[in-house]
């Protein structure tokens, strides 16, 4: 069954009982038993509930993976995760990572004795790396938030398994429709589904995608234990948002390459970041490992500061908010807000400086969406 069939029937049948086509959402906190330790295969929602289990079945068979644990939130899944670590443990991961993942491991983590250290892992050169650190876990994003950096997913796969160490991915710029890191050699997959998966930015959530077992029965315990399950609700909605999930994503694809190209050629733009634009730095390992290039171009205006904070507050079609992946447009200023709890220098020396901005390209007309911009040039 091919992607686009299988969003919209795999794991949602009709409704066995009434012949909904739509499966209701069983918004119940707990279930009756039959006995007590008796079920009819759920006892409380933290612990499974009907909506958590279609809405994995699908994403499951999306990412190419026997396993998927759906989350409250991208960051409950990021958590999941680091949680199934023990004090000690080291992690190996990309040195453009998402903010809130950084915050997580520095904030968090790091005092109950789990280590992470980043590098460039664009560069196969620092493959080398995980070899002689052997971490517990290799984290890394491609394309990378918000500098989209391509990293070979295959390339540090085999880097990992080499070194008997495990890989995940995060998959949330990318999705499923146009990458799939576990066939690529990675052992987890993660994705905000509040982003693309979704699409409509009306809710939260997340996912772990694995064909490891021992992986799946880790984030099933964190997903009851720590109380980071989804709600029932959140899981509807995404399940609906998943079914158009391939035409959003072309149509995202599609715009994003038009937007990057008008901005290629402004006179105070000093660069430009799509994967499929043919100056990006890994533009042929992008096409290589993906079938599209998704919807976020990253720019870097050679602007002052405060031209930079007129321009983004003055788009009027994209609205200035975090987030992405809905099929409305945004923008963000990455040092001021998604990766403003990396310190300075650090986020600067990844290449996320002032005049650094992200966009994240709707579904709407492209040529609106370039009007748009132009505008807000013109009036600076």
């Amino acid at each position: 069954m091919k992607l686009n069939t299988a969003a919209i029937h795999v794991g949602q049948e009709p409704d066995r009982e009434t012949g909904a086509v739509i499966p209701p959402v069983y918004l119940t906190s707990t279930f009756a038993q039959l006995e007590p330790g008796q079920t009819r295969g759920y006892d409380y929602t933290r612990s499974g509930n009907p909506a958590f289990d279609r809405l994995g079945a699908t994403l499951a068979h999306l990412e190419q993976a026997a396993y998927a644990t759906v989350f409250g939130s991208g960051m409950a899944a990021v958590t999941a995760v680091i949680s199934s670590l023990k004090s000690g443990d080291h992690v190996l991961a990309e040195e453009n990572i998402y903010g809130c993942t950084y915050r997580i491991y520095d904030k968090v983590f790091k005092k109950f004795g789990i280590t992470i250290r980043y590098i460039d892992m664009s560069d196969p050169a620092n493959f080398a790396e995980i070899e002689s650190q052997r971490p517990a876990l290799v984290w890394i994003e491609s394309p990378t938030n918000p500098m989209l950096k391509i990293i070979d997913i295959a390339a540090v796969a085999d880097a990992c398994q080499a070194a008997g160490t495990e890989l995940l991915v995060d998959n949330t710029f990318a999705s499923p429709y146009f990458q799939n890191p576990l066939a690529l050699g990675a052992d987890i997959s993660l994705s905000s589904t509040t982003k693309y998966i979704n699409g409509h930015s009306d809710c939260l959530g997340g996912v772990v995608c694995t064909n490891s077992e021992a992986w799946s029965e880790k984030m099933i315990f964190a997903q009851k234990a720590v109380g980071l399950n989804p709600s029932p609700f959140d899981c509807w909605l995404i399940s609906r948002g998943l079914k158009t999930l391939g035409v959003r994503m072309e149509r995202h694809a599609q715009n994003a390459l038009q937007v990057a190209t008008f901005l290629e050629g402004i006179d105070c733009v000093a660069s430009v970041r799509y994967p499929f634009l043919p100056s990006h730095p890994q533009h042929a390992l992008a096409r290589k490992q993906m079938r599209g290039g998704s919807g976020i171009v990253t720019v870097r205006f050679d602007l002052p500061f405060g031209q930079v904070v007129k321009l983004v507050s003055a788009l009027k079609l994209f609205a200035l908010a975090e987030s992405l992946g809905g099929i409305e447009s945004l923008v963000s200023h990455p040092a001021s807000m998604t990766h403003a709890s990396i310190p300075k220098a650090e986020r600067e020396a990844v290449g996320i400086t002032d005049g650094l901005v992200r966009f994240s390209v709707g579904i709407e007309d492209a040529e609106d969406l370039i009007a748009d911009i132009q505008t807000a040039l013109n009036n600076l």
